[in-house]
């Protein structure tokens, strides 16, 4: 994304207001994305939990099909990543240290895709959109989700995340 300014690389390429369980895969193929990187977090499941909730499940069984599918998180414990990981047979990073780039450049490389053929799917502006958008992935805003897979009702963090984001410049969403 040279040339692009840094606050920009704040703006997701998409933000639908859904969490991950209800975006419509059209969107992503339709765009020709063959591959998705997934915060776990807060995007696929609840802070502790490692149980995926029946929507998110299906979602990702459907993109499964679509899609090379990879988890990608900040959390370090590689149990609870590779537990979550495990239920879908799916490939994962732990400790990825977004928003830094090493460990999604060595993701990347292991998709064998060019970057705009990616999409980086996540809750945060600051790690997983800003990260994406460093490399040149489509990137995604999801909503924050609940055990349930229902929509978090109040998110604190990703609105001041999007306030800031204004406050440095990005253009509103």
């Amino acid at each position: 994304m040279a040339g692009v300014s840094p606050s920009h690389w704040l703006l997701p390429d998409w933000d639908p207001g859904l969490t991950i369980a209800h975006l419509p895969l059209p969107h992503l193929t339709g765009r020709d994305i063959q591959a998705a990187v997934i915060d776990v977090d807060r995007t696929l499941l609840p802070g502790r939990a490692v149980r995926l909730p029946d929507s998110v499940r299906v979602w990702l069984e459907d993109a499964g099909r679509r899609l090379q599918l990879h988890l990608f998180s900040n959390n370090p414990s590689k149990a609870r990543i590779s537990a979550v990981a495990s239920q879908l047979d799916l490939s994962f990073t732990c400790g990825a240290g977004k928003p830094r780039r090493g460990a999604l450049r060595r993701v990347i490389a292991d998709l064998d895709l060019p970057p705009r053929s990616i999409a980086m799917v996540g809750d945060r502006l600051f790690t997983d959109v800003l990260c994406g958008n460093r490399l040149g992935l489509y990137t995604v805003l999801v909503r924050p989700i609940r055990e349930d897979g229902a929509p978090c009702d109040r998110d604190r963090v990703q609105r001041l995340e999007r306030r800031l984001a204004r406050v440095l410049g990005a253009p509103a969403a």
